[in-house]
């Protein structure tokens, strides 16, 4: 890991950018984190949109849960920001679009397309950043993961031990065979689903809900669009993490 630069915010979150290999990615760091106090780390998911479109809503949620004591962490997924593009995804999206403008159903072929291989490529890059980040003395356990694309934080909690409880939002294409994988999740999860999100299939988010082997698991489901969801769902979020990263 190799740190780029750094500034100070206003509330006194630290803010690093950093590059793991190719990877670039994003560190906050609450004022009250040190060697002698570390602090518990939150990842944080975002869709394949690029760190700079999204820097605004990761960084709010950020000093968000830095204000709680919480380090929070980001990188930049396969194919996104300034990551070389990747014809696969390309072709996928574009074929995502062409069936949405239609109006036509999202086929599984599509689906799969799209969203497998951001998963097998994205997830042990997530591992990496995390065995670097935990490296840092002012950084320690325990882990938690927040955000989508939400096939990425299934197969993630499935397969990194350290991650100890997720809030995870719905409203991201998800292929047939994550459902089988969400059999798999046990750790503490918080789901957040916008009931009238034009992009996401609600059934299908119920169904994932219910395929979800953890004995603790809560559906936060508000009223509003994709990019309606309130704050108080917010703060809920973060009281989950209170109570299971402390």
């Amino acid at each position: 890991m190799h740190f780029t630069s750094e500034q100070h915010l206003d509330d006194g979150v630290l803010e690093s950018e950093f590059t793991l290999g190719e990877i670039p990615g994003i560190l906050w760091t609450p004022a009250s984190a040190s060697a002698s106090a570390p602090a518990p780390l939150i990842l944080l998911g975002h869709p394949p949109l690029g760190l700079r479109t999204m820097y605004p809503r990761l960084a709010g949620r950020a000093r968000h849960a830095a204000a709680d004591g919480f380090a929070a962490a980001t990188i930049e997924l396969p194919g996104s920001g300034d990551r070389p593009r990747w014809a696969a995804a390309e072709q996928a999206r574009a074929d995502l679009r062409r069936a949405m403008e239609a109006g036509e159903p999202v086929g599984d072929e599509i689906i799969d397309a799209l969203v497998l291989p951001l998963v097998e490529k994205s997830v042990p890059e997530w591992q990496a950043a995390l065995d670097a980040l935990l490296s840092l003395p002012e950084i320690g356990g325990p882990v938690g993961y927040s955000g989508g694309v939400i096939s990425i934080g299934i197969r993630l909690v499935v397969v990194e031990p350290r991650i100890s409880a997720a809030v995870l939002f719905a409203g991201s294409l998800v292929p047939a065979a994550m459902f089988e994988e969400a059999r798999r999740v046990t750790i503490p999860l918080h789901v957040l689903l916008q009931w009238d999100d034009e992009g996401n299939d609600r059934q299908a988010a119920l169904d994932l809900f219910d395929a979800f082997g953890s004995k603790e698991k809560t559906l936060h489901a508000n009223m509003g669009g994709h990019s309606g969801v309130p704050q108080f769902a917010g703060d809920a979020a973060a009281r989950f993490f209170a109570r299971h990263l402390r």
